[in-house]
């Protein structure tokens, strides 16, 4: 094996956000989850809900229900549920606020995003249709079946959700947006965490979700490098994964090519960019970056590549 891994923590501890650094110390050195919570809640707002580019591609400060989804993801990462917590309560009072809230879904977009430096797929527009997705939704919605008081409104409504939601991926068909398939593992997952068995069908869910992943990740291993494609780390970081089986050969062929494309200042190529704002996505680009040093060695470690 050639990877550096002395690099790859250089570049944290110059490059990274302290949320990150802090991620990164809970991983590999010891850290504790005090540190990465602490860092978090800087960029949890008054409502509860969280901006400030906690999604480094948008740079709206204000709530959004993508940011607060990508907090869900962090306190998932960390393994997190400590619903008494004022992060976790906080997610919940924003959810149960309406606010980015159409009845049915929680908007993917949202117009304030405009405002302030992002990436083109978050600009808001009139004509688009963001009101028709369940990417947040399916997983917020899961979030709160987890972490919810059971005899509330924001619990009813969760499940209430999960069963739209549900009914949606069954009437869809296979879906191969892997954005919103993550989502729905998400939302399985909760579920299962949660021990709520009787708001949707889980197995007929695990077996679409088996047919997305297998849709979603792009089987041509040789244009990786190149393009921005669905991988078998999009969906998981160890052999423990259910979804494991399903994608083996190539689960296991990306430990191959983590190692073979690790540049020479120990970070991984990001294979986006934004087309305006180059001095933000300068910034953002790291961020990224730091990111997914993280998620990298997380992937190699719990295959055992370390």
């Amino acid at each position: 094996m050639n990877l550096t891994y002395k690099k790859p923590r250089e570049f944290i501890y110059r490059n990274a956000r302290p949320l990150d650094l802090a991620r990164w110390r809970y991983h590999f050195e010891a850290g504790s989850n005090d540190e990465v919570l602490t860092a978090l809640a800087c960029y949890q707002n008054e409502d509860g809900g969280f901006g400030h580019a906690l999604e480094p591609d948008s740079w709206n400060p204000n709530s959004a229900p993508v940011q607060t989804w990508t907090a869900t993801e962090i306190l998932r990462e960390i393994n997190f549920t400590d619903n008494s917590h004022p992060i976790i309560k906080g997610i919940l009072r924003y959810l149960e606020s309406g606010q980015n809230f159409n009845g049915k879904l929680w908007l993917n977009i949202i117009e304030s995003n405009n405002d302030y430096p992002h990436a083109s797929w978050w600009h808001y527009r009139n004509d688009m249709k963001i009101h028709n997705d369940y990417n947040p939704t399916a997983c917020l919605a899961g979030f709160i079946i987890r972490f919810a008081d059971r005899d509330s409104k924001l619990y009813k409504l969760g499940c209430r959700i999960a069963e739209e939601a549900f009914k949606r991926l069954i009437s869809d068909g296979t879906q191969n947006d892997m954005f919103l398939v993550l989502c729905y593992i998400r939302l399985m997952e909760y579920l299962e965490e949660s021990k709520e068995t009787g708001v949707i069908d889980l197995a007929g869910l695990k077996n679409k979700l088996m047919e997305g992943v297998k849709s979603c990740i792009y089987r041509n291993t040789d244009e990786w490098e190149t393009l921005y494609v669905c991988k078998p780390s999009h969906f998981l970081n160890s052999p423990d994964s259910i979804l494991y089986k399903e994608v083996k050969e190539l689960a296991d062929y990306e430990c191959e090519f983590i190692i073979k494309t690790q540049l020479d200042d120990g970070s991984w190529n990001i294979p986006w960019s934004w087309s305006e704002y180059p001095d933000e996505w300068a910034i953002s680009k790291n961020w990224w970056k730091s990111n997914g040093i993280i998620q990298n060695i997380i992937y190699l470690r719990n295959f055992g590549k370390l």
